[in-house]
């Protein structure tokens, strides 16, 4: 759903004690390597935004991340996801979209905004749209598109995927997927990384998140934490 969580949303993370734990290992990684562990993600967030492509190899299913609404619509950079779609579902690239956010505050979940929006804008008709309005994050987002995607295959697994977001939200979402069990390649929605101000804040916050996330399954799985490596499985 919302690359950028609520504060809602990061109350109700912050109050677990495994998200606690994974944040003391971090604060103690990035003190202990005097900000340099943060640089390093931080060069891989950017790495990844900036030379993911535009358009897979070949078709694949189309996973594409909504971000939270301005009254029940696509905000700007959700917008650029959806475009990025209906660009690939023009070049025949899939022919399967699965839209995925719940609802974030309105009267429309995110999903059901996305086909909307993709449908007054010429959607053709033999394209396959699937929503998943359940999720409140993107790690939600990915295991309730694992479980849609899973009922449909039966015993063939998970088809390779195109996760399609935005170039800052790229990184987190390909080792969320990939640690979910995805075969998934990032495709960015804007034509190239944008230079704005607000543009690299996010590049920030994103390095932030991913080095949370991935310092705390690291150490959960040196210290043979099950709970806690198991919290995003």
């Amino acid at each position: 759903m919302s690359s950028n969580p609520s504060p809602s949303r990061s109350w109700r993370y912050l109050r677990d004690r495994d998200v606690q734990h994974a944040a003391l290992v971090t604060v103690l990684a990035l003190v202990l390597s005097a900000g340099l562990v943060w640089l390093g993600y931080l060069i891989h967030v950017c790495r990844v935004a900036m030379h993911s492509p535009l358009v897979p190899p070949r078709r694949m299913v189309t996973l594409v991340f909504g971000r939270r609404l301005e009254r029940d619509a696509p905000e700007h950079d959700y917008q650029q996801r959806l475009r990025r779609a209906l660009s690939l579902a023009e070049q025949q690239q899939t022919d399967h979209l699965l839209l995925l956010g719940g609802c974030s505050g309105g009267q429309c979940s995110e999903a059901a905004a996305g086909q909307a929006w993709l449908q007054q804008h010429g959607l053709a008709g033999e394209v396959r749209v699937e929503l998943e309005q359940d999720s409140v994050d993107s790690l939600e987002n990915l295991r309730h598109a694992r479980r849609l995607l899973l009922a449909e295959a039966g015993d063939a697994g998970l088809p390779p995927v195109a996760l399609v977001t935005s170039r800052y939200h790229l990184a987190r979402c390909l080792l969320l997927a990939r640690r979910l069990g995805f075969d998934g390649l990032p495709v960015a929605a804007e034509p190239a990384l944008p230079r704005q101000r607000r543009y690299l804040g996010l590049l920030l916050l994103e390095a932030s998140y991913l080095m949370w996330i991935d310092l705390g399954l690291r150490w959960a799985q040196l210290i043979g934490h099950r709970r806690m490596a198991a919290r995003i499985s």
